[in-house]
């Protein structure tokens, strides 16, 4: 969900920035409508699917990640049991946290590497999303006529009688494959 609302928050600004060029400059007919884009994204079943995707696809390498950090913490209680026993040779003691500074460093490059990996493909799949809801957008607005068209949850303050174009956004986008 978390990657959802990620999304949300990206392609509202996005939207908010490219549909926003010259309102300054009132214009007689200005027609506005709004999108709330967050629950387009929020309800749909396409978004729930990529994510689920993602999350298979990188589910193994999660799992080895856990387990490789359970061990490292187990061999860190191991050590520092044995550490504590005053019969274990410095020479012993001295191995023993070489490898866990090294097991330590090795993790870390693991995750590193797993964060960036995953960072790519949320990209990925968020710049898909992003074009697809633009497009939409793009589409209904020119169709309909719409001069701005807004992320909702952008908007302080807006009339009871402006146009809400969420539910045919999000029809379109959900038919889309």
């Amino acid at each position: 969900m978390k990657f959802v609302k990620k999304i949300g928050l990206v392609v509202g600004v996005a939207m908010a920035m490219v549909s926003v060029q010259p309102v300054f400059a009132v214009e007689e007919g200005l027609k506005v409508a709004v999108v709330n884009v967050q629950q387009v994204l929020q309800q749909s079943p396409r978004v729930a699917a990529l994510s689920k995707k993602l999350e298979g696809d990188f589910k193994p390498r999660q799992t080895k990640i856990a387990s490789k950090q359970k061990a490292l913490q187990d061999e860190l209680e191991k050590f520092k049991k044995d550490s504590a026993d005053t019969k274990m040779a410095q020479k012993d003691r001295d191995a023993m946290q070489k490898k866990i500074a090294a097991d330590r460093s090795e993790l870390v490059k693991e995750v590193v590497a797993y964060q960036q990996d995953l960072g790519k493909e949320q990209n990925k799949v968020m710049q898909g999303i992003l074009n697809d809801l633009n497009g939409i957008v793009s589409s209904l607005a020119q169709k309909d006529g719409y001069s701005l068209v807004l992320d909702s949850q952008a908007v302080v303050y807006k009339k009871s009688n402006t146009i809400d174009l969420t539910d045919a956004v999000q029809k379109q986008f959900n038919s889309k494959a």
